[in-house]
Parts: C-alpha cells; structure tokens; sequence
C-alpha cells in the first residue's frame, strides 16, 4: 500500500498538487481512505500530523453522506446494463457478508467495522452496508464519522510510530 500512496502521491505533486489536496484525494478514494491518507501525509510527507489528521478526516467523511443517500438507487440503475451489473451484485453480496457484526452487535457493529482499521472495512464500506441494510441514515452517519475518527487517531499513533522507526 506504501508504494500506491507513494505512486499517487508523486504523480498528484508533479502536477502541482499541493500536499494537503493530494492527502484529501488520497483520503477521499475507496480502499484507500483516511487510513492511507494519514500515512501519507505524516510518513510521505512529513506533514503536521494534527493538520494530516484534520484533511485526512475531512476527505474520509465527505462521500459518506452521498453513498448513504444515492446508493441504493445507483446500484439498482447499474443491475440493468449488460456486464456493469456483475460487479455490483458482487459487490453487494461481498459487502452483505459482513452483516453478522451489524445484526449481532446493532449500531455498535458498525462503529467497530468502521474504527478498526482493516483491509475491507471503513468509512465506505461502512456506508454501503448500512445502505444495503437500510438502517437509519443520520444515526449511521454518525456512527460512521466516529468510527472514521477513531480509526484515524489509530492511524495517526502507527504512522508517528512507523515515521520515527524508519525515518527517526
């Protein structure tokens, strides 16, 4: 994963991207998220970690409301075309084997799915499935948000340690 922030990150700067935008678009993208996003700013980049912290949640936070609010509605228009609907109900069927946590722990599942930082869970994630599950939205966007701030303070703490274990 260092090496596709990495990737990005030189390519968003040498087309004049300034280093908070590329941590905010890092942070803004599926998969990579605020996780990757705070990683670059403090070990890539050397940003203050408080302001990395600050863009990174920003950007991890900004999509959530739109998946909550559109999703349902895009996947049933992409199930209709030829060769686009295989990866959604992929997508859909992947991401709904993770309703155990949801349907064994309620709202605090989805607080747990989103906070510990893992391949697979997060902010996106997180929003897809409690749109697929149809819970409430603005009891989920909350949930989420905290759930991405916590995974973001988690993140936080490793990249300080990692800067210093292999920069310090």
């Amino acid at each position: 994963m260092q090496e596709i922030c990495q990737a990005i990150q030189e390519f968003l700067s040498a087309h004049g991207i300034p280093d908070w935008l590329v941590v905010f678009i890092i942070s803004l993208m599926p998969i990579l998220e605020c996780r990757l996003g705070m990683f670059t700013a403090i070990v890539l980049l050397g940003m203050n970690p408080f302001l990395g912290f600050v863009i990174s949640f920003l950007g991890n936070i900004l999509p959530i409301p739109f998946i909550l609010l559109l999703i349902n509605k895009i996947f049933e228009l992409l199930k209709k075309v030829p060769y686009i609907n295989k990866p959604i109900y992929w997508l859909e069927e992947h991401t709904l084997k993770k309703k155990d946590k949801i349907d064994k722990y309620g709202i605090w599942g989805l607080l747990l799915f989103v906070a510990i930082p893992l391949p697979g869970t997060g902010g996106w994630t997180g929003a897809l499935l409690a749109s697929l599950l149809h819970l409430d939205r603005k009891k989920s966007f909350g949930v989420i948000a905290v759930g991405v701030f916590i995974a973001g303070l988690i993140i936080t703490v490793l990249s300080l340690v990692i800067g210093a274990a292999v920069f310090g």
